[in-house]
């Protein structure tokens, strides 16, 4: 059964910050901060989130940044109040400035230099399923659920959409956005829309243990490989291949790499990665 709740904007404090941040052995923790609103993607919320990304952008200490939602829901996509009282003023600028800062939003996660891992324990809805299908890496509980549900209320999840069908196949993704019916965790990690699915009550654990492992890694060779990905994944396969051989050349040349192979040939563990330029 369908469900989407439009929450009336509570007054806020200054005290309560929309995202929480964290940072725990080289891994940041975003928290979204509005559980009374399900951690909706208001203005408020794009704003604090793309301003931590920023930071974290120009922070080599960090390693991993880890997202996840307060309260009940991971989020539930945009905030349908804000949109409606813009909408009731024929405020056409304001829709499309809060459209495009949540798109910028989703480009500075793929951006970032840092690989982001999406944790997600309740409901991922609309913008919240791009938010998820935009991080590199997503670990849901088993409850988590799935949609983007616009299409029930008349609206089709077209930006939504976007991020999804480059994470998800054709057909997985146009059913989602046809129907906007809720798939479960487990469906999820069947799509590949999400990578793992855990019991709840092991979520943190299992993302912190993937969050770490990654961190260990040379922070240069994944900062090259992310950004490499997703260039590349654009291209034909020639294209893909030229680009692939210039960064494997590229990150050969890089003295991360030189160390690795010699920790490697010389039997020696772990390598000393120096921190990330």
């Amino acid at each position: 059964m369908f469900v989407f709740i439009i929450f009336e904007r509570p007054a806020m404090s200054a005290e309560k910050p929309a995202v929480l941040r964290d940072d725990i052995n080289q891994v940041a923790w975003l928290t979204l901060n509005r559980p009374e609103r399900m951690n909706a993607l208001s203005r408020e919320m794009i704003s604090a989130l793309s301003s931590e990304l920023g930071k974290l952008a120009q922070d080599n200490s960090i390693r991993v940044v880890v997202l996840k939602g307060a309260g009940v829901a991971f989020s539930s996509g945009h905030d349908l109040k804000e949109i409606m009282q813009a909408s009731d003023r024929d405020d056409s600028q304001e829709i499309e400035d809060t459209i495009s800062a949540c798109t910028d939003l989703m480009l500075k996660i793929q951006r970032l230099p840092q690989p982001v891992i999406a944790s997600v324990h309740g409901t991922a809805t609309a913008a919240g399923c791009q938010l998820v299908a935009a991080c590199d890496i997503a670990i849901a509980g088993s409850h988590a659920r799935f949609a983007t549900s616009g299409i029930n209320l008349g609206l089709f999840c077209s930006t939504p959409l976007v991020q999804l069908s480059r994470s998800v196949g054709k057909s997985a993704a146009l059913e989602m956005a046809f129907t906007g019916k809720f798939i479960s965790a487990d469906d999820a990690l069947r799509i590949g829309l999400v990578s793992k699915c855990v019991g709840p009550e092991v979520l943190d654990a299992e993302v912190e243990n993937i969050a770490l492992e990654i961190a260990s890694k040379s922070p240069t060779a994944i900062r090259l490989g992310k950004e490499l990905f997703y260039k590349q994944r654009e291209l034909g396969i020639d294209g893909a291949y030229a680009l692939a051989m210039e960064a494997m050349n590229a990150n050969l040349q890089d003295s991360d790499a030189r160390e690795g192979i010699k920790a490697f040939i010389e039997k020696r563990t772990p390598p000393k990665w120096r921190d990330a330029e």
